[in-house]
């Protein structure tokens, strides 16, 4: 798989799981490693980590100096490895440099050596967390790391050299210590002295990496299943967790729904019951009489009549008003705003202000007709209320949270298949 491809669908998981990104790094390395190992050297700087690495590698490749030198990965490729010289640690995490040896540690590494001169006597804080964490890498994913003591040849007691290894050996039980002096080793070399080049420590620390470095083919392919393993099955609890919560959320905008208009039924049938008396009457339909100049100031039958109406129109609203506030379908949606806030009400929308016919009373609420228009009208708004909205949104981004999810799930499958 080419980079471009990884870092497309390397995006698409991450857009879901954001806290993967380090072993997405992991695996972005492996990638690009090949079938080249990589060994990162990790230490404090001026703990002798480049010295260490030229004595392997068997020449003066890594820059060697008393100050701090190495602010950026130093990588060579020697003997078909990857070495990588990382910026000396210090207590200014932040800074860019170790930035890189964070890299270079974390992502970059099939093999660590965590570099500590025994001048400076046992771990501090620091240095002691820090091997910590590779132990529980080492538990999680199988990547070695070997605790490398430099410098011996700078300890000439060897009653002292013994006491601060054991101390570092109680601070790190379960580590593998190799003391080591490349000073040593390159006088033994330059006058072919092996019994120096053997009390240097290197030739073992180089069997080591050795046996480590042809585990390495096996350790990546854990590594890539076990994250593949655990990608796939959190974007699994992922999918199951969104489906639910959309059926959910299907169910109470279907329930919501089938509750409105059950109520409204009710409300309409109420409404009908109590118009009866008004809408059915004996004889002449006073409301019907119209009003003239000459009566403009009487109260007339008609009058009376029509007052009637209004009033059971109003208390008609009155009920069914309180059921749409119950609902919370109190206001009109913004395209439908006027100037006048009085009138950008539903019921205004729906039913108009007044009805002062026994006629239009009746189409209106004892019509089937009718009814229906007031249900189609009503359940209209409804589905415009703002909670409705509001779960309707939610539901959207539900939906569109899915679509994530599958399109990561595939985006894993692609890395999986050609990994």
């Amino acid at each position: 798989m080419d980079i471009h491809t990884f870092d497309a669908a390397t995006h698409d998981i991450l857009a879901i799981l954001p806290e993967y990104d380090m072993p997405l790094a992991r695996l972005r390395a492996i990638l690009q490693a090949g079938q080249i190992p990589t060994v990162t050297v990790i230490g404090k700087y001026n703990h002798g980590k480049s010295r260490l690495l030229n004595e392997l590698i068997g020449n003066d490749i890594f820059s060697v100096a008393d100050k701090r030198e190495t602010v950026n990965l130093s990588e060579h490729l020697q003997h078909n490895i990857r070495w990588l010289d990382a910026p000396g640690l210090d207590a200014d995490v932040a800074a860019i440099d170790d930035q890189y040896a964070q890299d270079a540690m974390w992502n970059k590494a099939d093999i660590r050596l965590m570099i500590h001169s025994v001048r400076e006597g046992e771990f501090d804080p620091f240095e002691l967390q820090l091997f910590q964490q590779f132990e529980q890498d080492t538990e999680q994913t199988q990547r070695q790391s070997i605790l490398v003591l430099t410098q011996i040849d700078q300890i000439p007691d060897q009653t002292v050299l013994a006491h601060i290894i054991d101390s570092i050996q109680k601070q790190a039980s379960a580590a593998t210590i190799l003391p080591v002096s490349a000073t040593r080793h390159r006088q033994g070399i330059e006058n072919s002295k092996q019994l120096l080049v053997q009390r240097s420590g290197i030739p073992e620390l180089q069997q080591k990496l050795s046996n480590m470095i042809d585990k390495v083919p096996t350790v990546r392919q854990f590594e890539k299943s076990k994250i593949f393993a655990d990608l796939n099955k959190q974007l699994s609890q992922q999918l199951e967790t969104t489906e639910t919560n959309i059926q959910q959320l299907n169910n109470t905008l279907q329930q919501q729904r089938q509750a409105f208009e059950q109520d409204l039924n009710q409300i309409l049938d109420k409404v009908r019951q109590d118009l009866q008396p008004i809408l059915h009457i004996s004889g002449l339909d006073d409301s019907l009489e119209p009003d003239s100049f000459a009566n403009m100031y009487k109260l007339t039958a008609g009058k009376r009549d029509r007052n009637r109406i209004q009033v059971a129109y109003s208390r008609a609203c009155i009920e069914i008003n309180s059921h749409l506030v119950r609902y919370g379908v109190v206001g009109l949606p913004d395209t439908q705003k006027s100037n006048v806030r009085s009138l950008d009400t539903v019921m205004v929308a729906v039913l108009g202000i007044s009805v002062k016919l026994r006629k239009d009373l009746k189409l209106i609420f004892e019509d089937e007709s009718g009814r229906e228009r007031l249900r189609r009208e009503f359940a209209h708004y409804f589905e415009l209320s703002t909670d409705r909205m509001h779960l309707k949104q939610q539901l959207q981004d539900l939906q569109q949270q899915l679509q994530r999810i599958m399109q990561a799930q595939q985006a894993s499958k692609t890395l999986e298949q050609t990994s």
